[in-house]
């Protein structure tokens, strides 16, 4: 039976190792050990506690989640001010406010540490004796509220702190150090939720019947100022610290950062030291590329003067520092008015709603529809032709409206039905069972077969150079085609004696034509644009078939063996290919001197069970060119990481499939590595 001294070492040295893979996993963003192992030692302390309880210290991570709810918020005074920071949105905005700094600080010659600007929600963390004693919000800068059991939960806020690394001057080491031994520190960052938990935590919701929640900063500021702790804790927050307040020997904030790092915090990993404008233009802009693929929401970068000195120097204007900015990007959701509803028709004969929107800049980019989804949709959002709306863009993603502002009617507003029967060609539209999309019967439906023509000819299908969807438009419109299979019967004459197509331009498209007659099976399949049928699911049908015979010949039973199709697909491809319609399309497309290229396989198959992710981009290597390279040797390519990928290839400004192979554990390869293995 171990003694109470060696109960009480255990704990301590369960405590030291919880806390040191604390920071491996916040910090570093990597676990020397699996999670389970992770929470197999916090389940033994937690063990050990509960039998011993005098060994209880507030600074245990058992002690994380603790006390009862509280009946309100205490108030706490800020020793310095939280202060908020001045906007700028453009280059020239941002050179402005250069040129105001530098009148004041003269001749010297300014550098600027530039980080990224979290949406989130600020917060003070005050250590005492490397203890944390106090956590507070921002509240109005000079007096916040006190959430320390809130802040206690989020695994990333060190309980107790540590120097974990050591720094190339040791008199900012001895000061650390004697300040969590004995002194006051205190650190200031942002409180966020990750886009994964924000995801969960509305699927949640959703599942429970209640309402979702609209964004992330909200969410954030909601869960840190919750009076229950365990309804923080549940929210799954994290943090990110980008202030120290306490005098370390330091006198730069990039050392700052640095310290806050070797303390234990998380801070941000793609800030940077920048010496001019350019530089600063350069980082935002390669932010701006990685924005949507990091696992958390931001709107800008955060400039500031390095140097401490001239940062105080340089004071305060109103409630900002004059010595720091938010380069903001252009705004992701603004508002403006619907000023009328159009309805779409698919390829597939879905009847798609989409505002028609007063012009509005969203994301630096004129936007002037909106899509709505379908006829539920409309009635969620409760939208009315001329009502006020936000409107979302984020990335390629097509803009949608996120809110209607009912409160500022009119009364002129008009509602919008769904139509009855297709806008283009009258014929009936239906609603099949269990689904919300009304879809166009009508197979000839004009609108219907122009979506066909243009994935036809799309870059992942047939790949025409040059015959763009206007100059189908104008095809169709001329009566010279009637499908795919007419594309491959054009003759120059028949372009040449179109208005504004000259000779020149009829040859190049016309040989562009020809030029493309061979394709992959794969392509072909996928060109035909069958319902459920996508790149995958045609690369995963050209490996079963041979020849395009074989596909045309096979059985639902058949399509069912295949990995990766399910009944519905199997199903919608067999009867795709059981329509006297489609099989006359298949021949006619042959008798044009369409030519399936036969898949031979490599002999080289020495990537066989092996699968590869691809993220940023690979200098003079397309990232198509890429996953034909690995599959034409056996590999399959995957677009999405999990414990079964076997490579990442990573090019430049890759995204958040990086971050998550690096928390797996997966290998991780660079172009030329990559090269190496397809040689």
């Amino acid at each position: 039976m171990p003694s109470l001294s060696d109960i009480k070492k255990r704990i301590d040295v369960l405590k030291k190792a919880i806390n040191k893979y604390r920071y491996f996993y916040h910090v570093l963003d990597k676990l020397d050990i699996p999670e389970s192992a992770l929470d197999s030692l916090k389940h033994e302390l937690k063990t050990l506690e509960d039998e011993y309880p005098q060994f209880i210290t507030s600074d245990s991570p058992t002690q994380r989640v603790a006390g009862k709810p509280l009946p309100f918020f205490e108030k706490v005074g800020h020793k310095f001010p939280m202060m908020s920071l001045e906007d700028v949105f453009s280059e020239q905005e941002f050179l402005d406010w250069i040129k105001r700094i530098q009148k004041l600080v003269g001749s010297e010659k300014l550098e600027f540490f530039c980080e990224l600007k979290m949406d989130g929600f600020a917060v003070s963390l005050i250590y005492e004796n490397g203890l944390l004693k106090e956590g507070s919000t921002r509240g109005d800068g000079k007096v916040g509220e006190n959430v320390t059991q809130n802040l206690r939960t989020v695994e990333s806020v060190p309980i107790k702190l540590e120097m974990y690394e050591k720094f190339p001057t040791s008199n900012i080491e001895q000061t650390i150090e004697k300040l969590i031994s004995r002194g006051i520190l205190e650190v200031r960052g942002e409180v966020y939720i990750t886009k994964k938990s924000f995801e969960d935590l509305n699927r949640q919701q959703k599942k429970k019947g209640l309402e979702t929640y609209a964004n992330v900063r909200n969410i954030a500021a909601g869960s840190v100022r919750q009076l229950d702790p365990k309804i923080t804790a549940s929210r799954k927050l994290s943090f990110m610290a980008y202030d120290l307040v306490a005098d370390a020997s330091q006198t730069n904030h990039q050392e700052e950062h640095a310290i806050c790092r070797a303390l234990g915090f998380p801070a941000d990993k793609l800030s940077v030291l920048c010496h001019s404008s350019k530089e600063i233009f350069d980082f935002r802009e390669k932010v701006k590329k990685l924005r949507d693929n990091l696992p958390f929401q931001i709107d800008g970068v955060v400039v500031n003067v390095n140097n401490n000195k001239t940062f105080n120097n340089l004071g305060v204007a109103g409630k900002a520092p004059r010595g720091a900015v938010a380069f903001k990007f252009p705004a992701q959701e603004v508002t403006t008015q619907v000023e009328g509803i159009i309805v779409q028709v698919g390829r597939t004969g879905a009847l798609t709603p989409v505002a028609v929107l007063k012009p509005v800049n969203v994301g630096g980019v004129t936007v002037s529809r909106a899509t709505l989804h379908n006829g539920e949709e409309i009635e969620r959002l409760g939208i009315k032709i001329g009502d006020t709306v936000i409107v979302r863009r984020a990335g390629d993603v097509i803009p949608e409206i996120t809110k209607v502002f009912t409160q500022l009617r009119s009364g002129k507003e008009k509602k919008f039905i769904m139509p009855q029967k297709c806008p283009i060609c009258e014929s009936r539209v239906q609603k099949k069972s269990g689904e919300v999309i009304l879809k166009c019967v009508n197979l000839k439906c004009p609108a219907r077969k122009r979506e066909d023509l243009y994935h036809f000819v799309s870059r992942k299908a047939f790949n025409i150079v040059g015959l763009g969807p206007k100059i189908i438009d104008r095809l169709l419109d001329e009566g010279l085609i009637q499908d795919a299979a007419d594309i491959f019967l054009l003759k120059e004459g028949d372009l040449a004696a179109l208005d504004r197509f000259g000779e020149k331009s009829s040859q190049k498209i016309i040989k562009s034509i020809q030029d493309h007659k061979k394709i992959s099976l794969s392509k072909f399949i996928y060109a035909l644009g069958i319902l459920h049928v996508g790149e995958e699911t045609a690369i995963d049908l050209s490996k079963k078939f041979s020849s395009l015979t074989d596909f045309k010949k096979s059985s639902i039973a058949d399509f069912q063996k295949i990995p990766n199709i399910g009944d519905v697909v199997a199903r919608s491809i067999f009867t795709w290919l059981s329509g006297i319609r489609n099989q006359r399309f298949l021949d006619k497309l042959e008798k044009a001197g369409i030519i399936i290229e036969r898949q031979e396989k490599h002999k080289n198959q020495k990537l066989e069970g092996l699968s590869f992710v691809f993220t940023g981009e690979l200098e003079n290597l397309s990232r198509t060119k890429a996953q034909e390279k690995v599959r034409g040797l056996g590999g399959d390519v995957s677009e999405s990481v999990s414990s079964k990928t076997s490579f990442v290839v990573a090019g430049e400004n890759p995204g958040s499939k990086y971050e998550k192979a690096k928390k797996l554990g997966i290998k991780i390869l660079n172009k030329k590595e990559f090269l190496e293995k397809i040689k």
